[in-house]
């Protein structure tokens, strides 16, 4: 269940905390007081998009945590992302004026969808405008594969959908441009063989150009390092000789000063380096015999090198780049080349695509039935007494991403009156309540532990306002359930009631909440009941409503 909510510079909300219990809570306040913005900050928790919009006006950034039980199937995610904490689901949300956001579960920063795929476990979000997009196909659709326990199915049948169009397409290309292709890859192959004969790599061109200038000086290296070597053993005097003499002198002298010590040290040192040194440079002079064959086959290696560069008009070091390329571009034109092979390919995808699509038409025709049914049942209860609603399937021969079928929500007033689309004949009143029996009617079977509906009760009043309310309470028999309304009805028979308000502070309108008690109620239902003035009468017939409900 959602133990708590804490807002900080949440649109109209300064900081606020909430504490929920079991069973059937009531959300109630005037118009603006902020009512949905509790809906909307639990929807930004387990991973709705967000924009900087939803940042208090003089704030740098908005906070969101909701704090949930974790049991179940959602305590076994947790533990395989490495995410568990004894039992708690603590989801907090950052959202900053740029409008980027960071997301956290139990204090380790996430992804968003690691925080969606956690909330799907938890909260089912029905909105106030739900019933308007009951009226879309693709809404239909999604309500009757929540209700068979489909929609990860679904899903898997659109992506496979998708991989057999693509493959198709990729087979039309094919077809399409085989004969040019042709005369690409011929290109590109005599291209890649003159490349490859070059043999060059991106790394050669530097030490290719250092090697042949080693080469081509090597008299002048030889010269140089014969003179080094005189100045330092053969010359009159030579560094290596005063070295020694130093060295000797400061060892006599030591003896009558121990301070001169650290100085004898670093002469020693030195003369010690000065003999790897004279090693080095030995080495260097016995390897530097160059042929003039080695040096000739150098400059025609530099040559070939700069003349591909010009024929490919790049720069040497990038030769390598145009070979890999043209590879890559080689093999695409001859996986296009083998029809054959794609048309295999496109028709493996078929297969995959239709035997997933099998499979939920065959859990979509046995929801139909059970959700036509629950749904009829429901419409009894909310003022549509003889209405009847049933689920149409019509077969789509070829399939589309949807699977084999379209589903249709078709209804008739009365029972003996024609089944219509549902866009075709319901009021706005008649949708507003077809949408709340499929809504409960879908949440029964869901397994998510917290229902939130959002003024799921607009156009409807009455006697059906009550019914509506018995509904939920129903409902939360076995779920949490919290609903957001403006209607006393439904207020009256919330178990738990929390009042929004707002109020002027001296940086702006601020959104409050209070837990209220039994002659809270009274005064808000009251309200609720008669408006600006309330009176005795008024406040006499909401106790009797909260004494039933």
């Amino acid at each position: 269940m959602l133990q708590s909510l804490a807002l900080r510079d949440f649109v109209i909300v300064d900081r606020l905390e909430i504490h929920f219990s079991n069973g059937f809570t009531v959300l109630t306040g005037e118009t603006g007081a902020g009512k949905s913005l509790l809906a909307d900050a639990l929807a930004l928790a387990v991973g709705d998009r967000a924009d900087a919009g939803v940042i208090r006006a003089g704030s740098q950034r908005c906070e969101i945590e909701a704090v949930f039980d974790a049991d179940g199937s959602l305590q076994d995610w947790l533990i395989d992302q490495g995410l568990d904490d004894d039992g708690l689901c603590v989801m907090r949300r950052l959202i900053d004026a740029g409008g980027r956001s960071r997301c956290f579960i139990n204090g380790r920063q996430v992804t968003l969808q690691q925080l969606r795929e956690a909330g799907e476990f938890l909260v089912d979000l029905h909105g106030q405008h739900a019933h308007q997009s009951l009226l879309k196909s693709v809404a239909q659709r999604q309500i009757l594969d929540a209700f068979a326990g489909a929609t990860v199915l679904a899903q898997g049948v659109a992506e496979a959908y998708r991989d057999w169009q693509s493959a198709l397409q990729t087979l039309a290309e094919a077809e399409r441009v085989q004969a040019d292709s042709a005369l690409e890859a011929e290109r590109l192959r005599w291209q890649v063989e003159d490349l490859q004969q070059l043999g060059f790599h991106a790394d050669q061109w530097e030490t290719l150009q250092a090697e042949h200038d080693r080469m081509a000086h090597a008299a002048q290296l030889a010269n140089g390092l014969t003179m080094i070597q005189q100045w330092l053993v053969e010359g009159e005097p030579s560094v290596d000789g005063l070295l020694q003499q130093a060295v000797s002198q400061l060892e006599s002298m030591l003896a009558w000063d121990a301070r001169l010590q650290p100085a004898h040290a670093l002469l020693s040192s030195m003369q010690a380096e000065l003999g790897e040194t004279l090693h080095v440079l030995r080495y260097s002079a016995e390897h530097l015999d160059v042929d003039a064959a080695s040096l000739q086959d150098m400059e025609q290696r530099i040559a070939a090198v700069i003349s591909a560069a010009r024929k490919y008009r790049v720069q040497p070091h990038e030769l390598a780049e145009v070979l890999a390329t043209a590879c890559q571009r080689l093999s695409a034109l001859e996986t296009l080349a083998d029809t054959t092979r794609l048309a295999g390919l496109a028709k493996d995808a078929e297969a995959k695509w239709r035997a997933q699509a099998m499979r939920l038409s065959d859990m979509r025709q046995q929801a139909a039935d059970r959700l036509s049914t629950d749904v009829s049942e429901l419409m009894q209860q909310l003022a549509l007494a003889g209405g009847v609603f049933r689920v149409g399937l019509e077969p789509v021969v070829d399939g589309y991403v949807g699977g084999l079928e379209q589903v249709t929500f078709l209804v008739a007033s009365h029972s003996t009156a024609e089944l219509r689309p549902l866009a075709k004949v319901a009021s706005g009143g008649e949708l507003s309540r077809i949408s709340l029996a499929l809504q409960t009617a879908v949440s029964r079977v869901a397994s998510v532990p917290v229902l939130v509906f959002d003024e799921v009760d607009v156009g409807i009043g009455g006697g059906v306002a009550e019914m509506v309310g018995r509904l939920l309470r129903q409902l939360a028999q076995s779920r949490q359930v919290i609903c957001i309304t403006h209607l006393p009805q439904v207020a009256a028979l919330g178990q738990h009631h929390l009042q929004v308000s707002k109020s002027r502070e001296q940086d702006g309108i601020i959104s409050q909440l209070t837990v209220l008690d039994a002659e809270g109620r009274v005064e808000e239902v009251s309200r609720m009941l008669g408006g600006v003035q309330i009176t005795e009468a008024t406040r006499a017939h909401a106790r009797e409503m909260l004494r039933i409900g």
